[in-house]
């Protein structure tokens, strides 16, 4: 374990010898500089946990209680001085533990791979540019900008900041948000939590913007410190996984129970020699354990995991693969999601005139301003005044770089920069001319910004935000109010996001650390309407969602009439009745909210804790709820969903960090493509788990019979282990990889709580057991009744079974699909290894040391045809239940 190094009190050291020790100025580095000092001090990553070796990989394929009593059965084989089974158990063991090791170690491989995509990213200057970068390419003396909903990508140093709030709660439990200011004095005493002069690596800002400088990278940070002490901490289970041990054990109980039992039945009522029924208890140990179910079951969640990553779903939480074949409400925020969130300014509507046009698409400053269809004149006044209020009331960058346009910051800012670039206006030399002295940042629950600029030697406020917030703060008669808030519902019917601009003077400020009071008598400029177009193949991607059963709302910020014209266009409502608005939720109960979801398909205007109350109430309604979300005050909400969605392009660290999955391309039609993939995952695994538990309890049934009926052994141990090596170790593993099956997304959501035996499945291996068993018993008894050797019976029984098998698996590729109704060729590879095991098997009949291993034999054409025919039957049958239980249960098909 790497030795912790004793940090050095950055908090204490004022700002001059702060830059001096740091060998840096408030501008940050330069590229050149940037990247030597990442050479000398090692990327920003805190310490791994080394990746398993080979070993560790293979040892854990050991740690079953399934393979205990395989180990328990060759031992007592050997105690027997029956070499031949032993060593053939032995080899199964380390066969399984060869194929499970190298599928442990690829799903290592894939998890290591796609954790580099929820690396978070960082807003730092470099070379006088505020450019975004990977988190562990941040050196020590970079300038950091921090905004609400960001992860603090290393210890910091504040150099300024505004209304900053950040969540310790990582590092020292205190759930309260702290306040953050670089002007805090040093207390060279102070505690971790009373550092308010210092941001650390791992938390979150809550509220506030500011910029830092990094004073510590990787280990060098407090964070990092910890994480030595913690990098040896095993993580918890995902619930199929911990059933699949439970499973296990309960498997290993019956196994030896059964085995008991039947002994001493054996001896007691048949007179079998203990020796003959110790013999028994290893067939019937390595007939009944499903010894390669614990890999099946790793490799189809492995390649789930995969296969959403491929579609860009990005699964953090291993539960989430299994959960999504839940889900039965999506909760979707709106922008980002639903809709592309490039916003384009299509409108500008003054107080008084015509409507302004503006032409172009997304944030590229291409286009212009037209009245009447002809170029308005920008250098016009009004025109003017709402340039200058888009460019300064705005955090966004817009830059051409080497030709192509760049941008950085919140979508709304970049579009006001675009529409003022297509009026002459430009922030950078605005800022110069009308320096900032201080600014009210954006919050949800302010809906509005504020900045405050020196113009002409007096302090003038500019403000943006939400049109009866802004027209609340401007000096107007009623009337004209009335008449302005008409307009913008108007522009909201046609499905714009509509902004107010407005500005006037504004009091002195003491400096600008101090929070200044809300604008107050300012002078309306315009609303601006801009539309978020919907992101390709949304639409199809709803009804998708409304042909699988499940149902889709929006819960967003946004204004209702906006909200509402999205969600008829996208299918999923139509009538004003069906939208819920913010402040009609106060004071509702859990229950009442559970009502209003019956009817209600959007949720606007809406404050973060009434999402909160919203997907709870869904829960406690018997939802299973997938939450989608970006910004920091979705948070709460992902958490409590059983399912949080965040998006992977334009969310915040809080949000990646809330979620189980992450959309790696913020569109919704990527989280139905996951929806997809976990039901196909689900449906896979049941494939599986039903192969290998109705096979081995045929053969217990088949063993059980057979000594109840006081005959030989039908098979022996090393014989079943064959069949479990050749037909179930070659036969599962594709049901892993099977694709869909065609109509994933039409049937309802299973319930929750469905167990993963369930009806369905209970019947379907009771009938497969039974008629396995059935059958090879038949033969069996009919072979020796014939006079034939038990020798020759176990032969061709073996065979029997083998081909038995065979016919099962085609019979297992759908639950209710009927499999003459389904191409082969969709799962080439199960074609494939079926073919292949029956092959291996034909082949271990003509090999001399196969048989003398297996005790086989060639057998004719004619009774492999007789075999063959009667293999059928099985596959007669379990199409025969299908029809049965599509009969009985039509919704299920």
């Amino acid at each position: 374990m790497t030795a912790q190094k004793e940090l050095q009190p950055w908090h204490t050291l004022e700002l001059p010898d702060l830059l001096e020790t740091m060998q840096a100025g408030k501008g940050g580095l330069s590229s050149d500089e940037a990247a030597a000092r990442l050479e000398k001090y090692g990327p920003n990553k805190l310490p791994e946990q080394p990746a398993p070796t080979v070993w560790q990989i293979l040892l854990r394929q050991f740690m079953s209680p399934l393979i205990y009593i395989l180990v328990l059965a060759a031992m007592l084989a050997l105690a027997l001085g029956d070499f031949t089974d032993a060593t053939f158990i032995g080899v199964v063991l380390l066969v399984n533990s060869l194929i499970g090791g190298w599928q442990e170690w690829k799903a290592e491989r894939s998890s290591r791979a796609l954790q580099q995509l929820l690396k978070i990213r960082a807003t730092v200057v470099r070379d006088g540019d505020v450019r975004e970068i990977a988190a562990e390419h941040v050196a020590p003396g970079d300038v950091v900008w921090l905004e609400s909903g960001n992860r603090v990508p290393a210890d910091l140093r504040l150099l300024s900041a505004h209304g900053l709030e950040v969540d310790e709660s990582l590092l020292t439990g205190e759930s309260l948000a702290v306040d953050k200011r670089p002007d805090w004095r040093p207390e060279p005493t102070a505690p971790l939590g009373d550092q308010k002069n210092m941001c650390f690596a791992g938390s979150i800002v809550v509220r506030g913007r500011a910029e830092g400088m990094v004073v510590g990278t990787g280990e060098r940070t407090t964070i990092g410190q910890l994480a030595v002490d913690v990098i040896g901490t095993a993580g918890g289970q995902a619930p199929l996984m911990e059933r699949m041990e439970h499973f296990s054990r309960l498997v290993a109980v019956v196994v030896l129970l059964s085995a008991v039992v039947v002994g001493m039945a054996g001896v007691a009522i048949h007179q079998y020699a203990v020796s003959e029924m110790l013999m028994f208890g290893i067939a019937l140990a390595v007939a009944a354990i499903p010894e390669g179910l614990p890999i099946t079951v790793t490799v189809a969640l492995a390649i789930a995991t995969s296969r959403m990553a491929r579609r860009g779903v990005i699964v953090r939480r291993l539960a989430a693969v299994e959960g999504l074949g839940s889900c039965t409400m999506i909760a979707s925020d709106k922008t980002g999601t639903l809709t592309v969130n490039e916003l384009t300014a299509r409108e500008i509507r003054l107080s008084e005139g015509p409507t302004l046009e503006v032409t172009g698409e997304g944030f590229v400053p291409e286009g212009e301003v037209l009245i009447d269809g002809r170029p308005a004149d920008p250098e016009g006044a009004d025109l003017q005044r709402v340039a200058q209020i888009a460019v300064l009331c705005n955090e966004a960058d817009l830059h051409r770089r080497e030709g192509e346009w760049t941008w950085r910051g919140d979508p709304t800012d970049v579009a006001l920069l675009a529409m003022a670039h297509k009026l002459g206006w430009k922030r950078e030399p605005a800022l110069g001319r009308y320096p900032q002295v201080n600014e009210i940042p954006f919050e949800p629950e302010h809906r509005f910004a504020a900045t405050f600029h020196r113009v002409n030697g007096r302090v003038e406020a500019f403000v943006k935000g939400a049109p009866e917030r802004v027209l609340a703060m401007c000096d107007m008669p009623q009337g004209e109010v009335s008449r302005l808030q008409q307009m913008a519902h108007e522009l909201a019917q046609q499905g714009y996001r509509v902004l107010a601009l407005a500005g006037g003077p504004a009091p002195e400020v003491a400096d600008e650390e101090t929070t200044p009071p809300e604008p107050a008598g300012l002078r309306f400029a315009a609303f601006v309407a801009m539309i978020d177009p919907l992101r390709p193949l949304v639409r199809e991607a709803v009804a998708d969602c409304h042909r699988a059963g499940i149902t889709v709302c929006m819960i967003t910020g946004d204004h209702p009439v906006t909200a509402l014209a999205i969600a008829r266009d996208l299918g999923f409502a139509e009538r004003p009745d069906q939208v819920v608005v913010g402040s009609d939720l106060m004071d509702r109960s859990s229950q009442e909210l559970g009502e209003l979801l019956r009817t209600a398909r959007v949720f606007a205007r809406v404050a973060p804790r009434q999402k909160l109350e919203i997907v709870q109430a869904a829960r406690d309604a018997g939802h299973f709820v997938a939450v989608t979300g970006d910004g920091v005050n979705d948070a709460p909400a992902l958490r409590t969903a059983n399912i949080g969605v965040a998006m992977g392009k334009m969310g915040t660290d809080v949000a990646r960090e809330a979620a189980e999955l992450v959309i790696s391309d913020d569109n919704f039609a990527t989280i139905v493509s996951g929806i997809e993939e976990g039901r196909v995952a689900y449906d896979n695994i049941r494939k599986v788990i039903y192969l290998l538990c109705s096979t081995g309890a045929a053969e217990v049934l088949l063993l059980g019979m057979a000594v109840v009926a006081g005959l030989p052994l039908p098979l022996l141990p090393v014989q079943i282990l064959w069949l479990n090596l050749v037909t179930s170790g070659i036969q599962d593993k594709p049901l892993a990889f099977d694709p869909a099956e065609g109509d994933v997304l039409r049937r309802r959501p299973r319930p929750p709580q469905e167990p993963i035996f369930n009806r369905l499945m209970i019947e379907r291996t009771l009938v497969t057991a039974v008629t396995i068993a059935g059958l090879g018993f038949a033969a069996f008894w009919w072979m020796l009744s014939e006079g034939r050797t038990e020798a020759e019976a176990r032969n061709i029984l073996l065979l029997f079974v083998v081909l038995m098998k065979t016919f099962h698996l085609g019979s297992a590729r759908s639950e209710t699909k009927y499999t003459l109704l389904m191409s082969p060729w969709r799962s080439p590879l199960l074609v494939a290894c079926a073919v292949g095991a029956v092959l291996v098997h034909l082949a271990a009949m003509y090999l001399p040391w196969a048989q003398r291993l297996l005790g086989t034999q060639p057998v004719s054409m004619g009774t492999f045809g007789v075999l063959f025919a009667s293999g059928l039957i099985v596959f007669v049958v379990l199409e025969f239940h299908k029809w049965l239980w599509n009969l009985r249960h039509p919704t299920t098909n």
